[in-house]
């Protein structure tokens, strides 16, 4: 919220912590049907997305998030085709995905007002958008993977808000079941799970759920990201089968994707164990 005409701050008061940007001006502000969304244009981060007062992304630092969504999964599946993003209505992750040679990326976002706020304040996110092998679909994820076919999807990707309000039914067995189903024989989740120092219980919680699901490989893998809270975020991966020890290094791919952040050097950082994450996941 603002708590002054200069600042947006996101307190976390369970934490004792909060996160301030210096805001220029206030862009634009709907209450959508899901959702309120403004857009703010800050000092220092470019624009600044919040859905019901919670920071969505900024145009400075959001390729830390899209960039480890996307490459990681996509260079660990064998031979990926067929991509479905749940959420992701900025694009961001859209966009990234779509510098594989993939057949086809289904984006499902319940709230279409995210993405054309996003093309009109983000449009370095949305240059993908008419990109011949995307589909964008503004309708309900769960309804979408309930109805799609079995052994349809090489990669799901779950893109979603915090497990509150529309993204409530992202975070439970039922749905990773359906992912399950959905996908093929080498299949692989991915799905944001929030910050590994402030939020275990939660990424804990969706790894039970995903191992009731029948997923028989996880990885929860980290990495830094400013704008969210305790400033480091996580994303967990669960495959049909054990893959996680080994990825694709194509370096000539990799030197086509114009990475900021994505490396395979990061990649391989990200798959060793991490201590203190181990023993907090393991309760």
């Amino acid at each position: 919220m603002l708590n002054n005409q200069e600042w947006f701050t996101e307190s976390y008061t369970k934490f004792g912590i909060g996160f301030s940007l210096q805001i220029k001006a206030k862009l634009h502000e709907e209450q959508s049907e899901f959702q309120k969304i403004a857009i703010y244009e800050t000092t220092h981060f470019g624009n600044l997305m919040t859905i019901d007062d919670i920071i969505m992304l900024s145009s400075r630092d959001n390729f830390l998030y899209h960039e480890m969504m996307s490459h990681p999964i996509l260079f660990t599946h064998p031979n990926p085709k067929n991509i479905v993003i749940i959420g992701g209505g900025d694009c961001g992750t859209l966009k990234e995905v779509l510098k594989h040679p993939v057949d086809s990326v289904v984006q499902i976002d319940i709230d279409e007002k995210v993405t054309r706020l996003a093309e009109i304040y983000f449009p370095e996110l949305c240059t993908s958008n008419n990109d011949k092998r995307a589909q964008l679909l503004f309708q309900d994820g769960i309804r979408w993977m309930i109805d799609a076919p079995a052994n349809s999807v090489d990669i799901i990707i779950v893109d979603s808000t915090d497990p509150f309000g529309p993204a409530t039914g992202l975070f439970n067995q039922a749905f990773y079941e359906q992912c399950y189903r959905v996908l093929r024989k080498d299949g692989i989740l991915v799905q944001q799970s929030e910050s590994p120092l402030l939020h275990q219980h939660i990424t804990r919680d969706m790894r039970h759920a995903m191992n009731k699901a029948q997923f028989s490989d996880l990885f929860t893998i980290t990495f830094p990201q400013c704008v969210y809270p305790s400033g480091w975020h996580s994303a967990t991966m669960a495959a049909k089968s054990p893959v996680f020890t080994q990825f694709r290094k194509d370096e000539k791919m990799l030197q086509a994707l114009n990475t900021q952040y994505y490396q395979f050097a990061i990649h391989t950082a990200a798959l060793t164990p991490i201590p203190f994450l181990q023993k907090g996941l393991e309760g």
